[in-house]
């Protein structure tokens, strides 16, 4: 039986397919030619945007901020697949190749979620949007400071461990701001 979070987390990372196969009918796979420092930096870019538009109170730019959760599940995405194409040296691949790579990420990272979930009994609930977002950027700093150390960790999980916490933070959020809405 399927609990109500995996069924939201389902209908988010639907959402978030549909748009990443739009958009790679649209320019292709042009992100292939990003190094995985390049995809952390644009996650960031997409957290830190989300935590000055709370801490402000207001936004200049109009594009929702649920457009720059679903901007950071998406990246997530596209570096767990960069890093199992690590050897393939091709900047065009088509969705039907990619597609099961998102699934079995997607697929991956929703089952460490319910992992998660049952050791912690759903405590993502009780927590801020603004709380979620700052352990996002929380996270994209470990990333970045195992990428400074060429990956090297003495007790620390790797980048892509990292990169599905803060795809399924980045779900949480998209949750809860349905919730709100």
């Amino acid at each position: 039986m399927e609990t109500q979070t995996a069924s939201e987390y389902s209908e988010v990372i639907g959402l978030c397919k549909e748009l990443f196969k739009k958009k790679t009918q649209d320019y292709g796979t042009a992100w292939r030619i990003l190094r995985l420092p390049s995809l952390t930096d644009q996650i960031f870019i997409k957290a830190q945007r989300i935590r000055s538009i709370q801490e402000k109170g207001e936004q200049k730019i109009m594009d929702p901020v649920k457009e720059e959760f679903i901007g950071i599940i998406n990246y997530c995405l596209i570096a767990l697949m960069q890093i199992d194409l690590a050897d393939d040296d091709r900047l065009e691949i088509g969705f039907p190749e990619l597609e099961p790579l998102y699934d079995k990420w997607a697929d991956a990272t929703k089952g460490l979620l319910e992992n998660k979930n049952h050791d912690y009994g759903e405590a993502w609930r009780s927590m801020r949007i603004a709380s979620i977002t700052d352990i996002i950027l929380m996270k994209l700093y470990r990333v970045k400071q195992i990428e400074d150390n060429q990956g090297k960790t003495l007790v620390s999980e790797g980048v892509a461990a990292n990169y599905q916490d803060i795809l399924n933070y980045a779900v949480f959020c998209m949750i809860k701001l349905k919730e709100d809405a």
